[in-house]
């Protein structure tokens, strides 16, 4: 691995302790204003000071973040889907490399949609990232999406995908906690963050989410909403933290909670 490559994923991942606690804002690109959400810049500016890296497109981005930030950006570069459309896998590569360069990106994410209509367009379009990542010294971050069906999140079909995304050249892969999560760790030859994904019941239910992923394996969490939509969002940030990467328990995580 060259230079500028390890050097844009040690800003990621905390080479002291090899984890991750980064903010997902890029929600927008296929699901509009999301409630906390409508303006990105004023939700994120308070928890930055907590956050290893924030994901997010070229658009939030340039419109609505300062750039004076130390943070360093995962720039999402997939899109043209909806909520709205008729199926979230149908993705393709939007943003070209040099655009994530002239915005300092230190990785670009993708997401692939494994078992769906859209699988092979989704499949050779994070190949070429890769390619594209080589020739510049980008990391590519593979999501592993599922769209709408939420229920497809087993360890069978999740060691599936991370393995694929790992084979194509991924340098690292976001992908959901599941049972028997471990044994997707143990087959993924790249690390693994772990998605936040919807809105959970409560603020425990995330951070014990946290909690299992990194002990089953992931090296951090790549959370949005469970974090942003959190009533008090600096303290859940300050929690998530607390438990990736000083091993906390979720139970003195949670007294960040309670200011």
């Amino acid at each position: 691995m060259d230079w500028g490559m390890k050097n844009r994923l040690s800003r990621l991942i905390r080479p002291d302790d090899g984890r991750a606690v980064w903010l997902a804002i890029d929600h927008g690109y296929f699901l509009g204003p999301l409630s906390k959400l409508e303006e990105p810049g004023k939700t994120v500016k308070p928890l930055l000071p907590f956050t290893d890296a924030i994901m997010l497109t070229r658009g939030v981005l340039r419109n609505c973040i300062s750039a004076d930030i130390k943070v360093p950006i995962i720039l999402r570069v997939s899109g043209g889907n909806s909520i709205a459309g008729p199926a979230l896998s149908n993705e393709g590569i939007h943003t070209c490399m040099e655009d994530a360069i002239r915005l300092n990106a230190s990785a670009v994410a993708f997401s692939i949609y494994v078992g769906t209509e859209h699988e092979h367009q989704t499949l050779l379009s994070l190949g070429q990232l890769v390619n594209e990542g080589q020739r510049y010294g980008i990391p590519v971050l593979a999501v592993t999406a599922v769209g709408k069906e939420l229920e497809k999140r087993d360890a069978r079909y999740l060691g599936l995908c991370c393995r694929i995304a790992a084979e194509l050249g991924a340098q690292v892969v976001k992908t959901y906690y599941c049972e028997d999560f471990a044994k997707v760790a143990r087959s993924c030859p790249v690390p693994l963050v772990i998605a936040g994904g919807p809105k959970l019941k409560t603020e425990l239910d995330a951070l014990n989410l946290a909690h299992d992923a990194v002990r089953d394996g992931a090296k951090g969490v790549d959370m949005g909403r469970n974090i942003w939509q959190s009533g008090n969002a600096v303290g859940m940030i300050k929690a998530v933290n607390s438990i990736v990467h000083e091993n906390k328990p979720v139970k003195e995580a949670a007294k960040f909670l309670k200011g």
